[in-house]
Formats: structure tokens, sequence, C-alpha cells
């Protein structure tokens, strides 16, 4: 028989396992996308709507003219978000560790890739307006609250399916602050922060719930 060269034995080889990696990962992708994510804690959304309503209460009494002071107005609303966010993504860590063991890191990845591009844009959308059309950021509110309903819809095949109830108050919410806005054109704390605040509550309550279920489990 004839005696294949060593570095040709090597690259075969390496091929070989190169194949086996990338059907593992693939395999581990397919097995996290048909497991129901539990890494959201129904505690920490609950913080997060109490973080929304103390926002709401404080700008209402502090920040006499939101319209006349937009950037101080989205800035604290920023800071509301990106504390509520650190504190959903170290429970999300934690959680999953506990939960998913090997398959922790796949369905991190799954659930940052579902909702994720719904707050990119949120982003995007409010540096857009402020830069070129600050006159139109009323609209923000309002178009917040569409694109994180966009995100959890994105989110319900890993999560429980009572969950899309809380997607559907964030859309019927963001329109009508798109509705109540467009009479006025004012900022306001209260239709920015109440819909968060309660909509964070109601998907504390949907995950609680749905924690002793099967639903989203299928």
């Amino acid at each position: 028989m004839l005696d294949l060269n060593p570095s040709l034995k090597r690259t075969v080889g390496m091929r070989d396992l190169d194949k086996a990696l990338a059907d593992i990962l693939t395999i581990r992708s397919q097995i996290a996308a048909g497991t129901a994510f539990r890494g959201y804690g129904p505690a920490t959304m609950a913080i997060t709507g109490v973080l929304a309503l103390l926002t709401t209460v404080i700008q209402a009494w502090w920040l006499k003219d939101p319209t006349g002071h937009p950037l101080t107005f989205f800035l604290s609303w920023l800071a509301t978000a990106t504390l509520s966010a650190a504190l959903i993504w170290i429970e999300m860590l934690a959680r999953s560790r506990r939960h998913h063991s090997g398959l922790a890191d796949a369905m991190i990845h799954q659930a940052a890739e579902q909702f994720l591009p719904a707050g990119v844009a949120g982003a995007l959308i409010g540096v857009v307006l402020w830069k070129f059309a600050p006159e139109t950021l009323w609209l923000l509110p309002g178009l917040w609250q569409v694109l994180v309903s966009l995100g959890v819809f994105a989110s319900v095949r890993s999560l429980p399916r009572s969950v899309a109830f809380g997607g559907a108050w964030y859309f019927l919410t963001g329109f009508a602050a798109l509705l109540i806005g467009s009479t006025t054109h004012a900022l306001s704390p209260w239709t920015m922060g109440l819909p968060f605040a309660v909509g964070q509550l109601l998907m504390a309550g949907l995950l609680h719930f749905a924690s002793g279920e099967n639903d989203g489990e299928d």
C-alpha cells in the first residue's frame, strides 16, 4: 500500500478535526435553538420596572420642562436603561450557567442575537434624531417602546409563549405614546416611564408564573 506523506496526513487530520468541531458547534446551536431560555429572572426584571418608575417620579418632580431640556431627559433614561441592562446581563450569565450548563454560551448568544437588533436600532435612531432632527425627539419614547416590543416578539421562540403579552403591551403603549405626543410634540416622563415600569413588572409576572409550567418548554 502507498503510505501517505506525513505532512499530508497532518493536513487530512486537521481537516477532519475542523469538520468535527464545526459539526459539534452546529449540533449545540440546534439544541440551544430548541431549548427554552431560562436566563431571564423575574426578580431582576421587576427591579428594572421599579427603576423605570423611580426615574419617572424623579423627572416629574425635578425636571419641570423636559421638552426644553431634551438632553437631560434622555440622558436620565439612558442611565436607567444602562443600569437595567447591566443587571439583566449579570443575572442572565449566572442563571444560564446554572440552568443550561454546557449550553450556556450558545443560549446567551442566541438571546443576545434575538434582542440586540432592536436595541441597536433604538440607539441609532436616537442619535440620528438628536443630531439631525431635534424637533422630532418627541417620537423617541413611542418608537423605543415599539422597538422593545419587536425585541420581545423576536425572543418569544426561546421564552415562555406567554411573554408575547409583554410584547403586545409595549406595542400598544408605543403607538399610544406616538398618538399622545403628536398632539403636543412634548416630552413627558409619564409617556416614557410608566409604560416601561408596567411593562417590566408585567414581564416579571409572566416569567414567574411560567417558570413552574411547561409553557415554552415544547
